[in-house]
């Protein structure tokens, strides 16, 4: 066997393991999703399966392939686990592909699983943050609502009406680093950002982040995802160049961000926190936009990974200024972000 053709430790022990927990009768697939890593290794892998899958009749036929029908790499369905003996407490696990790849680091994906996570981020960003309205609703909970209350007094027992505030859409802007140390990740966090914009068009705007300020609320609002990234790309001048966050991110505070779009807004930042500028300069920028801002937060595809500290000069001079520093390498990490966007006070 080749160099070319030698399948990593970490693939092989992974197939073992997906093995022994669905059985020898998938092993095609299981040895497929495992021991690929690109569409090219498919290829290889066929031949190299071929007359290696023994017939498990008691005949002992001789080695053959049984080939399951075609289907989706990461759609295919695992049968639940064997149940366990009377009085095993222990539990029956299904295999799950997509849930291995809701945790896999977006920038080690082959092709095939690329397109399988743009699926799964368009079902992820689902928010919708809410402020408090000016106008009031009638509630279990809040302020005592004297007109209702001295009303119902008049027709019957006494007790106390309430009233709340109607809650309000608030304003989401989402500015992503698309710079060269970002570019592994940059591909999904635009799409992530598209399903955002489409989720709520009409409150949220989105911007990229590189040597200069783009703004990509316009061609994200179009349908198709691949459209819209696609027009996005064409209108971003600096994809993979260099970053200057300190420029960018006060060009959108003193311009966008001052005219409305940042006030009371959550404001989510998608970047690693490399800056080459000024980290005094950006620390003051970004505790400007924390007052406009009703929260901050700060998505770094390095937060999730262990002994993580936010070392980077960008990133350290404005720690002490957002609200949040999470986690944005995996699909299970930018669905958190999306249950976290909510805030409580107005």
């Amino acid at each position: 066997m080749s160099s070319a053709d030698r399948v990593a430790l970490d693939r092989r022990l992974a197939f073992l393991t997906a093995l022994d927990a669905v059985g020898v009768e998938h092993a095609y697939w299981v040895g497929r999703l495992t021991l690929c890593g690109s569409p090219e290794d498919i290829a290889r892998y066929d031949a190299a399966f071929l007359g290696q899958e023994r017939d498990p009749s008691p005949r002992g036929t001789p080695w053959q392939v049984r080939r399951l029908p075609e289907r989706s790499l990461f759609r295919a369905t695992m049968p639940p686990a064997a149940p366990t003996s009377e009085g095993d407490p222990g539990l029956a696990v299904q295999a799950s592909a997509e849930e291995v790849l809701r945790h896999r680091d977006l920038a080690t994906l082959s092709g095939v699983e690329r397109t399988e996570a743009a699926r799964l981020l368009e079902l992820t960003a689902r928010a919708h943050p809410m402020r408090a309205g000016r106008r009031y609703r009638p509630a279990a909970r809040g302020v005592v609502d004297r007109r209702r209350t001295v009303r119902g007094l008049l027709r019957g027992p006494d007790m106390l009406l309430r009233k709340a505030r109607r809650p309000r859409p608030r304003r989401l802007v989402l500015l992503v680093d698309v710079s060269g140390s970002m570019s592994p990740y940059a591909d999904a966090l635009l799409r992530f950002a598209h399903a955002l914009v489409r989720n709520c068009p009409r409150w949220t705007t989105a911007y990229a982040l590189g040597t200069r300020l783009t703004p990509l609320t316009a061609a994200l609002r179009t349908r198709d995802p691949e459209t819209a990234l696609r027009v996005a790309g064409q209108a971003i001048p600096d994809w993979r160049g260099g970053t200057r966050l300190a420029d960018t991110m006060s060009a959108f505070v003193r311009g966008d961000g001052h005219r409305g779009a940042a006030r009371r807004a959550v404001v989510v930042v998608f970047s690693d926190g490399w800056e080459t500028g000024d980290p005094a300069r950006l620390a003051e920028t970004v505790a400007h936009l924390r007052r406009l801002a009703a929260r901050v937060i700060w998505v770094s595809p390095h937060a999730g990974r262990p002994g993580f500290a936010p070392s980077a000069a960008g990133l350290a001079a404005v720690s002490p200024h957002i609200d949040a520093l999470v986690a944005g390498h995996t699909i299970a990490a930018l669905e958190e972000v999306a249950r976290n966007l909510e805030v409580r006070r107005a």
